[in-house]
């Protein structure tokens, strides 16, 4: 009689490939971040762990396997060691209420901690240690005060979900009463309505860090969004703690978050952290793509205002920095220096006015109605968009393309903040020059490098040398000043697609 296998997927892997709304984990990846912590602490009977924003469980499974067999010799009884693990070890604190009742049967393998099919015996409430507290935003001004949702959007009836997330909106005492852990682990939630114009988002994963660390754990374990390696919105005085924290043992990036959430695309990527309380040292950092790790690399995060995701970039980097000392960030101008809005369309007649360039194409624009602070207008000007080609994520082929759209705009010409000006000009030979310079695969290679979000900013083209713009350039040029290798030039090539 003849058998066939049936595949049951496990339900924690299905849930970890749902839109970026939710972005659960999957058991793959928790393992690997708990593989970063020393792996003595799955033996001892008293290491306390808190995944502070529980949604599938899976983090809390993952380490009551661990427990189960390293506690085996120590406590032989099945019983009275899961016991000991789920009512001394393990805690969580919910997100909503829907994921308080999915970590637990995760968990527990019941709705109710308490309940008859509940594998822990120990609990007399229903909760259990996985525990979830509705609460309320702090609204001040139309915001909260804690996390900066808007609340025209969050203000809900009690009945319906509002987002306000116990951990960043409690005292942890309120939940467990004077607990200290040992390790704090988590996938905590990435972003918030805030309100702002076409529905923009104000992070919030990084509030989830730092409440975690004034809980002085000894270790913290958490994979987040990139973004914060530039920094902005919000994001600044995070991204200077961060990279000054002598304590960040470990950091594991990906850049095309889809090698780590399958099918979920995030922006600038992703990346996990070990913080460890006695590790006072450089950072081991490693870069994931399509689920091969390259080699940990020991370098010091802050070894720059943004912080370098790709190892190989960082050599390439540093041989420029050795024969130069200007770079374009010095030069490109304030991002909407005519003082036009993106929603400007201007005026169908010319009649003497301005040409104005928008997303919509070309129409006109009194000259009145237009600031010229740099003293540019009658110049040339080299523009760029201030949106990533792609939204900061590869084609395909792996490759990013990363500028959209790159124009000259002439004299009595002027553009909505939706461009960005590279650099002006007296001469048009002179823009066309630096134009052949920004579709170079080396440029866009180095421009790449500070972004972690689809915006280009000034701030980003702080690894891009200055050119002299007599002449025009190519990446061969380009690769033979600075003495780049055969195998820094492919790598380039391997990541820049040609510029449409």
């Amino acid at each position: 009689m003849e058998t066939t296998e049936r595949h049951t997927p496990d339900i924690l892997n299905c849930l970890a490939n749902l839109s970026s709304d939710e972005v659960f984990t999957s058991p793959e990846l928790a393992n690997q971040m708990l593989d970063l912590l020393p792996q003595e602490l799955f033996s001892s009977p008293k290491t306390t762990f808190l995944d502070p924003c529980c949604k599938s469980g899976v983090f809390l499974r993952e380490i009551a396997k661990r427990l189960l067999k390293g506690l085996e010799t120590q406590i032989p009884d099945l019983q009275k060691r899961i016991d000991h693990i789920m009512n001394k070890q393990l805690f969580g604190i919910a997100l909503t209420r829907l994921t308080a009742e999915m970590g637990r049967r995760t968990l527990y393998c019941a709705k109710k901690a308490d309940g008859e099919y509940s594998v822990a015996t120990c609990f007399k409430n229903e909760q259990g240690n996985l525990r979830y507290l509705h609460c309320e935003h702090s609204w001040k001004n139309g915001k909260c005060s804690r996390c900066g949702a808007n609340r025209a959007q969050y203000d809900r009836v009690a009945t319906i979900e509002n987002y306000a997330y116990p951990f960043i909106h409690k005292n942890l005492n309120e939940i467990f009463k004077n607990m200290q852990f040992d390790v704090i682990i988590g996938n905590p939630p990435y972003q918030l309505d805030d309100g702002g114009n076409s529905a923009s988002s104000k992070p919030i994963y990084h509030l989830f860090v730092e409440q975690a660390l004034k809980l002085n754990p000894n270790y913290l374990c958490m994979i987040i969004p990139a973004r914060w390696y530039a920094g902005g919105k919000g994001l600044d005085d995070f991204r200077d703690k961060m990279l000054k924290d002598r304590h960040i043992a470990y950091l594991i990036d990906y850049a095309n978050s889809a090698d780590c959430f399958s099918g979920v695309i995030i922006a600038g990527g992703v990346c996990y952290f070990l913080w460890d309380r006695k590790h006072n040292d450089d950072c081991l950092v490693a870069n994931n793509k399509s689920n091969s790790q390259g080699p940990y690399i020991k370098r010091k995060l802050s070894a720059y205002n943004f912080f370098v995701r790709d190892n190989k970039a960082v050599d390439i980097i540093e041989k420029i920095r050795k024969v130069e000392n200007k770079y374009l960030d010095s030069i490109v101008l304030s991002r909407n220096c005519f003082s036009l809005p993106s929603n400007e369309r201007g005026i169908i007649e010319r009649n003497g006015n301005l040409v104005l360039l928008s997303s919509d194409g070309y129409s006109y624009i009194p000259r009145t109605a237009i600031s010229d602070r740099n003293g540019i207008l009658n110049k040339y000007k080299v523009i760029i968009t201030y949106a990533m080609s792609g939204g900061n994520k590869p084609s395909a082929d792996g490759k990013y393309q990363i500028i959209s759209s790159l124009l000259v705009l002439n004299p009595k010409q002027v553009c909505t903040e939706t461009y960005l000006v590279l650099n002006t000009f007296d001469k048009r030979q002179e823009a066309d020059n630096m134009c052949s310079y920004v579709k170079t695969k080396f440029f866009r290679f180095l421009l790449l490098q500070a972004l972690s979000s689809i915006h280009i900013t000034k701030s980003t083209f702080l690894f891009v040398p200055l050119q002299d713009f007599s002449h025009s350039w190519t990446d061969e040029m380009l690769y033979k000043k600075y003495d780049l290798s055969k195998d820094e030039i492919a790598f380039i090539e391997s990541m820049i697609r040609p510029m449409e």
